[in-house]
């Protein structure tokens, strides 16, 4: 058990960044999950429309802190790729 005044802080603050971790997290990786669900179910429409949505989640993740900067990238070219395979291709 912390004794001193500064641990007992600490431990005050980690409490409530844990929290907002968990909940940043949960949120990203429900709005990731989204975006699979629409793409596995080949609706073109819908994840050209929860493209931006799904970007700013995962910007703001790493922003913050909750993911890396680089998995952020590696998560928004992934799904952008998978995007842009379902929508009809324009020199048909």
């Amino acid at each position: 058990m912390a004794n001193h005044f500064s641990a007992l802080k600490r431990v005050r603050t980690e409490e409530r960044r844990t929290v907002f971790n968990q909940r940043n997290k949960a949120r990203l990786r429900h709005q990731i999950r989204a975006m699979r669900r629409l793409l596995i179910a080949k609706d073109a429409a819908g994840a050209a429309a929860a493209l931006p949505k799904t970007f700013s989640i995962i910007d703001r993740s790493a922003k913050i802190g909750v993911i890396k900067k680089n998995t952020a990238a590696r998560y928004k070219s992934h799904l952008h790729v998978r995007v842009k395979a379902l929508a009809p291709s324009a020199s048909k």
